[in-house]
């Protein structure tokens, strides 16, 4: 089914989502991992990627995650794991937008809300002279606290929402493309894969590498890019800040940045595409799982 086709904006799909929080977490679960994958799933026995991942919204309930899924909060999960030099500049923590003192940020910097929102609710600003507040506004609401998701991610349950001003890293080459985005598989503290999102806003486009940049012949509902990514020349410095990072859980995708020779810290992502993803060739949802341990909390 292409719900998609249904509900055609992201707020409808959202709205809706809303209205049927009263379902039980394994309830819906079940109805949209049919209804985006054409499947059962098994809770009982996982064997896939994508159903490992929601056993793990369910039953997982390690409480660190909730810092670390806060995009403030986590910072201070970096730096206690003594990676505090590949944090982003911060500029602020504000309530709302209507805390910001506008004068005391930079040209350029990044908004975002604290408590996620699938990459929606974030501002670039690349000239701060030509940027809408009002527009700003629009686009980063703070809402109360969530007591749910539209996935049923435990993790963010909870949250309290927030919106942080943060350096914006850029693309020297081509600033409207976006900076590549590094997202590295680790299971208990040991990464495995690399995907690499390029060109994020102009046409967004996502390689699979292993850990000794070897292409892997997979694609996802992303395309693949057109080009080879060249392999960074400081990886292992990126493998290790991964591993280090994600040594807690069964399963965290650390996503980094790597930027005139630099690392930075992105997120920690422990539902990544919400478990719903779509890989070709269907093998690699079995590959992905291999290493993935299912335990509670």
């Amino acid at each position: 089914m292409d719900y998609k086709k249904i509900f055609k904006t992201r707020a409808v799909r959202a709205a809706v989502l809303n209205c049927l929080r009263f379902i039980p977490d394994k309830t819906m679960l079940r109805i949209q991992y049919w209804i985006k994958t054409g499947r059962a799933l098994n809770l009982k026995n996982p064997k896939r990627y994508t159903e490992k991942l929601q056993w793990y919204k369910l039953y997982y309930r390690n409480p660190v995650m909730h810092q670390c899924v806060h995009k403030y909060e986590v910072r201070d999960y970096v730096a206690k794991k003594g990676l505090q030099d590949i944090l982003v500049d911060s500029y602020g923590h504000f309530r709302s937008v209507d805390e910001i003192d506008w004068e005391k940020l930079p040209d350029s910097f990044v908004l975002k809300t604290t408590n996620g929102g699938g990459g929606l609710r974030v501002v670039l600003c690349h000239d701060k002279s030509t940027l809408n507040i009002d527009e700003v506004k629009q686009q980063l609401p703070v809402r109360k606290a969530k007591t749910h998701s539209g996935g049923r991610e435990w993790a963010y349950y909870g949250l309290q929402p927030g919106i942080i001003a943060e350096q914006l890293l850029v693309n020297r080459e081509n600033p409207e493309a976006g900076v590549n985005d590094y997202k590295i598989f680790c299971y208990r503290g040991k990464p495995k894969y690399i995907i690499v999102d390029v060109d994020r806003y102009v046409e967004h486009k996502r390689n699979f590498y292993d850990t000794d940049w070897n292409r892997l012949n997979i694609t996802s509902d992303c395309p693949a890019a057109d080009r080879e990514v060249e392999r960074p020349e400081n990886l292992e410095e990126m493998l290790k800040a991964a591993a280090k990072l994600s040594e807690d859980f069964p399963y965290v995708r650390v996503d980094l940045y790597n930027v005139d020779g630099k690392v930075y810290f992105g997120e920690l992502t422990f539902y990544p595409w919400s478990g719903y993803v779509q890989f070709d060739p269907d093998e690699t949802d079995y590959l992905f799982g291999e290493d993935f341990e299912l335990v509670k909390e």
